[in-house]
């Protein structure tokens, strides 16, 4: 095992540090399945037209700032070299002040270990906190990344997408098909599949999320990011399906710029990431308490 070093304080290096840990990496992605409905009554206080597509989605994540707060369920998976690495979460998020904790849970084999403790992550506009972070990290600590400094905007480097990003995202929504009302965990929605551009919904989201928004439309390899959205009778969202693709970069073999035997030549592959968010128990009451400076790391750690 070779053993790095790093220090976390600078987007870029806790980015890298995050990927080697298992968090995430630029082989790592994921799905998920559903969960519990809750919430509304189906009224239609907020009619979903079917003939207005963009309206609706464009809609979603000011209709979510009004409901407040959610319980959300999310799932990251990625396949790669044959391997595929889920990776779920489980928590609760204020939509009014953007902010969130969600409990990830990591698989088996994402650290090369067979047991790891969930990771507490922290949501909060332009930072992610995360706590159980292991690998020399005291267990009392919190590692802060800021989200504006990552290249993905922390849509997936966290292992969990935001949730106020997920909706935002969909300010970018084009080329929409209705596809039709479903029910999931007993509540009636609208599926919408489309695609959403960046650097649009990065332009018409909010002040809090933009900044995020703004570094992903630059650091993913593709603009589009295919989207499935289910929201209830009311305008909420209740499912969304993300699909991020990025390039990702491993030594290849000879050749060098001039074809020099051997000079390694980086392989640039795509790698693409699912990252599916459920919300649900619209209305609960969600507190979130920021560490203070005094509890957040910032010292050397190793990275295996």
């Amino acid at each position: 095992m070779v053993v790095q070093q790093d220090r976390y304080g600078g987007g870029a290096r806790a980015a890298r540090a995050l990927a080697v840990a298992g968090v995430i990496a630029v082989t790592a992605g994921c799905v998920g399945g559903d969960g519990p409905g809750g919430g509304g009554d189906g009224s239609g206080q907020r009619a979903v037209a079917a003939e207005r597509p963009l309206d609706v989605l464009g809609q979603a994540a000011d209709v979510l700032a009004e409901a407040g707060g959610a319980e959300a369920r999310t799932s990251m998976e990625t396949a790669a070299g044959g391997t595929r690495v889920t990776i779920r979460g489980q928590g609760t998020y204020d939509f009014r002040t953007q902010t969130g904790r969600i409990k990830v849970v990591l698989p088996s084999d994402a650290a090369g270990a067979d047991d790891h403790r969930p990771i507490t992550e922290l949501l909060a506009p332009g930072a992610l906190y995360m706590k159980n972070r292991g690998a020399g990290v005291p267990a009392d600590k919190w590692v802060r990344i800021d989200t504006t400094a990552l290249k993905d905007g922390n849509l997936v480097t966290g292992g969990v997408t935001d949730p106020m990003a997920a909706a935002e995202l969909l300010r970018g929504a084009d080329d929409v098909t209705y596809v039709g009302k479903s029910e999931l965990a007993g509540v009636t929605v609208h599926h919408y599949r489309g695609i959403a551009d960046l650097n649009r919904a990065a332009r018409a989201a909010s002040p809090q999320s933009r900044g995020a928004l703004s570094a992903a439309a630059k650091g993913f390899s593709r603009d589009a990011v295919p989207f499935d959205a289910y929201l209830d009778e009311e305008g909420r969202l209740r499912k969304v399906r993300h699909r991020f693709s990025f390039a990702s970069e491993r030594s290849g073999g000879a050749g060098g710029p001039e074809g020099a035997e051997g000079a390694e030549v980086p392989e640039v592959s795509e790698v693409s990431v699912v990252s599916t968010l459920l919300l649900y128990g619209f209305g609960v009451p969600v507190t979130v308490t920021l560490p203070d400076e005094d509890d957040i790391y910032t010292g050397e750690i190793r990275q295996g």
